[in-house]
């Protein structure tokens, strides 16, 4: 189970990635091709 799904590779996708990440947060990031 995940914690928060970020859909998107971009700057602001990998932006919140990181602070989730510095929350401790399990996160599932999800990016295209």
């Amino acid at each position: 189970m995940y914690d928060l799904i970020v859909l998107g590779g971009g700057p602001a996708g990998l932006t919140a990635t990181v602070y989730a990440i510095r929350k401790r947060l399990n996160v599932l990031l999800i990016t295209g091709d």
